[in-house]
């Protein structure tokens, strides 16, 4: 489902990371591990199309999306991934319902079975009139997590999705994105600091500065 070769990104002359090379099955869950500052969170933009590559190959679904443009790659994100940033990026004029729902929105494919159902799933249900300045910070992460849910992408990529939540509140999460992962054949890369999070997942690997290495 996600392939990717010799992926390396630079800023001038230095390399933040060299030589990611990284295969991901349909339904398979990977997590990223490593120190903090070696490029994680950019080594998942790169993945998403959101920063641009030095060298390398990024393909999803058989397209090569290091080669499309600018305009080609957001309607590729569109339908095809799930992105979980550490920041929320949510839209405070929305509601948590019509934050949740916007994917499906842009794809013209509203459904209020679904929206509630990802409510639901991650502790939200009741919430979905709130505007986002009436919520804490986990429950605005678990918004972002139910935002990449919904439309049940192809793919996730997940920063650090548990790192604003309580144990049992980031238990109830990886609930709903492991069941999303085994019931809808979706892939998952996840970048995360959490044993426990990353104790879930099918394979773990530690980025470099020179690349990806197994660590389980």
């Amino acid at each position: 489902m996600l392939q990717v070769r010799n992926l390396t990104k630079r800023y001038d002359s230095e390399a933040v990371f060299a030589d990611v090379t990284l295969d991901v099955a349909a339904g398979e869950f990977v997590a990223i591990v490593g120190e903090s500052g070696v490029g994680k969170s950019t080594m998942l933009n790169c993945l998403a199309g959101l920063d641009t590559v030095s060298e390398g190959t990024v393909k999803m679904l058989d397209t090569d999306v290091t080669k499309l443009d600018d305009q080609a790659q957001a309607l590729f994100r569109r339908r095809h991934l799930g992105f979980v940033f550490q920041a929320f990026h949510v839209l405070p004029h929305l509601d948590v319902a019509s934050n949740v729902a916007l994917p499906l929105m842009l794809l013209g494919t509203p459904d209020d079975v679904r929206l509630e159902a990802v409510l639901k799933a991650v502790g939200l249900d009741g919430l979905g009139a709130r505007l986002p300045q009436q919520l804490s910070g986990g429950q605005l992460q678990r918004v972002a997590i139910a935002r990449a849910l919904i439309h049940r992408p192809a793919l996730i990529l997940a920063d650090e999705p548990t790192g604003n939540l309580d144990p049992q509140t980031a238990e109830k999460v990886m609930k709903a994105l492991v069941d999303q992962i085994r019931d809808n054949g979706t892939a998952c890369v996840m970048v995360t600091h959490s044993q426990t999070v990353a104790s879930l997942a099918d394979r773990v690997l530690c980025l470099t500065r020179t690349g990806l290495r197994d660590v389980r």
